[in-house]
């Protein structure tokens, strides 16, 4: 019922358009007459403009055709239907932004929850991951002196003696990351296994792993006896509470940087070794390579 009244509606207003531009067709008409003859006859306005009478016709025709056009396309195709559809396809596509976005949310506070229990199953069934299934897993890391990770998804510095040793350590081992390190890296690591964390469940990279949170990775990598953690920061977030080794190259100097390494607790962390290297021609800071082990008395707390 309410259709039909909206339909009928609608027909009496394209009517009742129609009926006003016909109506001002004749009157254009009409008007257009009475100027000529206001000048040709009667000799009205001769003396203020020459031809006046045709520029005021000219104006009213475009205004005719305005009312045309408004009439019979604008109103037509661009009336109350039009709007209400682009209306309803608006609305449509911000319910699909919102629905995309709470699963997102959902997923990361999923992947988030299942690190945790992780971390605590490790905690229950051993002191470490190493003692619990006789693998060593390494968090690797090129850090700052004020824990800075990079900025903008990119290394702020260059160092090609950790890149060397990077390839040197991680070489014939699973590499774990995140979709942005992946993306960062740009393809997969030649002679590596590379598992791409990820909350897109659609994502599909060739030549490399895709799984969906810290535990799958893991499992993931369980042939290898030692896989190697490569970030981003949160997954060097989420990962630093099952881990059994850090990895870590420090670059003696502070960055300005928009992600950051969490803090090595050193009642967590022992460090058992440490290599300092100056400055050179090819590495223009001061660095140092460092390992930490995870303390078994912090493990069983």
């Amino acid at each position: 019922m309410n259709e039909q009244h909206e339909l009928y509606e609608n027909a009496r207003k394209r009517m009742q358009q129609k009926k006003r531009l016909y109506t001002h067709f004749v009157l254009f008409l009409v008007g257009s007459v009475f100027l000529i003859a206001l000048n040709k006859v009667l000799k009205v306005g001769e003396s203020f403009i020459e031809n006046w009478f045709v520029w005021a016709i000219t104006l009213w025709l475009f205004v005719l055709i305005l009312h045309f056009i408004n009439v019979f396309f604008t109103n037509r195709f661009m009336g109350k239907e039009w709007e209400r559809k682009q209306t309803e396809k608006l609305i449509t596509k911000q319910e699909l932004k919102i629905a995309k976005l709470e699963k997102e949310i959902a997923l990361e506070a999923k992947l988030k929850t299942e690190s945790e229990l992780y971390a605590s199953e490790l905690k229950k069934k051993g002191q470490s991951s190493r003692q619990f299934s006789q693998r060593m897993i390494t968090i690797i890391a090129a850090i700052a002196n004020n824990n800075a990770l990079g900025k903008d998804n990119q290394l702020i510095w260059h160092l090609p003696a950790d890149l060397k040793r990077f390839k040197k350590v991680t070489l014939n081992h699973h590499i774990i990351m995140g979709r942005k390190t992946f993306e960062s890296l740009g393809k997969p690591l030649p002679k590596r296994t590379t598992i791409i964390i990820t909350r897109d469940t659609k994502l599909e990279v060739d030549g490399c792993i895709v799984v969906h949170s810290l535990k799958d990775a893991i499992n993931a990598s369980k042939q290898d006896e030692n896989p190697y953690i490569l970030g981003g920061a949160e997954i060097y977030k989420q990962a630093i509470d099952i881990a059994d080794k850090l990895d870590i190259t420090l670059v003696h100097h502070d960055f300005d940087a928009d992600v950051f390494f969490p803090e090595i607790n050193l009642n967590i962390w022992e460090e058992t070794s440490r290599e300092d290297f100056k400055a050179d021609d090819k590495n223009k800071y001061d660095y140092s390579f460092v390992s930490y082990l995870r303390k078994k008395e912090a493990l069983s707390n």
